[in-house]
């Protein structure tokens, strides 16, 4: 018998044996993985590269999914199902046709900008946000049209809201909270998030401690409290999880996703020039064998088995089947 499936929609580890072994450990059956920031596409095409030899390396554990019966398969063959997905448009520079060429070789999601203006759209830490822009337009039409999935997580309000209505499929915010438990300026606010799950679209809840309620100290019930207010405001189909897991990477690392090659200078984004580095993460989710916390401060907030299945994969299984793949008519 096939388990539930266990879908986490971001992480960025430091990806290694110790990893892969750990998501066995805790039933994970598919993870979202980070394979771009700043980089071209070039150095992109590197990046899958060491993917392939992990597959390679390490195929009682990992392989490359690409659609929803790749969770599936990983589930009932106790392995995990990998997906690419880029924090930036910059892999596709600025050719239109790299869209399908990325989504060939395996890209399913894609952030239209990370925290700053790209060619597409404004990031959440631009003073003004002028909206989806004309090549952002027809990046979105492409995305649609081949499967790749539209990422607002780092996008600014205005941008958030017109990829949401420019968008022929459902949008996903793979990583963030909401703003009303958090004010982080990367947290969503209730109106896109309103707007979001109303149009279908996915939000995945994060753990990474700058967008939590409390920092490091949150507690796994003041947790999963957001979680049960968010499927009374939302309903309980349009919420996931998208950990935003940074495991065992060097501080050095905050510096190139922050920094990349744009400026000389630290940006500190979410940080503060106190704490410049990866946060202490919140003691309940550490790594990939602690989801089982999750699934146990759900059902203590009152949620039944079938939504707590819900949120921990059966959300995004839906999702993946229903995005993965040119518009089923």
């Amino acid at each position: 018998m096939t388990s539930q499936p266990l879908i986490d929609c971001l992480q960025y580890a430091n990806w290694s044996e110790t990893i892969f072994r750990q998501m066995r450990e805790g039933g994970v059956h598919a993870v979202h993985a980070t394979i771009a920031y700043h980089e071209n596409f070039r150095e992109t095409v590197l990046n899958i590269e060491a993917w392939n030899r992990h597959f390679e390396q390490f195929p009682e554990l990992i392989f490359h999914g690409r659609t929803g019966d790749d969770v599936r398969r990983a589930a009932q063959e106790g392995r995990t199902a990998i997906f690419f997905g880029f924090q930036n448009p910059s892999p596709i520079e600025d050719d239109i046709g790299l869209v399908e060429i990325c989504h060939t070789l395996g890209a399913r999601f894609m952030q239209l900008t990370y925290n700053n203006q790209s060619l597409l759209a404004t990031g959440c830490y631009e003073q003004d946000d002028t909206g989806i822009t004309r090549f952002g337009r027809q990046v979105i039409a492409e995305m649609n049209r081949v499967g790749m999935v539209i990422d607002m997580s780092h996008s600014a309000e205005r941008s958030t809201l017109e990829a949401i209505e420019i968008s022929e499929r459902p949008i996903a915010i793979t990583h963030a909270n909401p703003h009303w438990w958090h004010p982080a300026l990367r947290n969503k606010s209730d109106i896109v998030l309103r707007e979001l799950t109303a149009s279908g679209g996915m939000l995945g809840f994060s753990f990474y401690p700058h967008h939590l309620n409390n920092g490091s100290n949150c507690t796994i019930r003041d947790f999963c409290g957001m979680i049960a207010q968010s499927a009374e405001r939302y309903g309980v189909g349009s919420i996931g999880l998208g950990s935003d897991l940074c495991q065992d990477h060097p501080d050095s690392v905050v510096t190139w996703m922050r920094n990349g090659r744009w400026t000389k200078q630290m940006d500190f984004g979410e940080g503060s020039a106190s704490a410049p580095g990866f946060p202490e993460p919140a003691a309940w989710f550490k790594d990939n064998r602690d989801f089982s916390n999750i699934a146990q401060g759900l059902k203590t907030v009152g949620f039944a088995n079938d939504d707590v299945a819900a949120i921990m994969g059966g959300n995004w299984l839906r999702f993946y089947d229903n995005s993965f793949g040119p518009p089923q008519s």
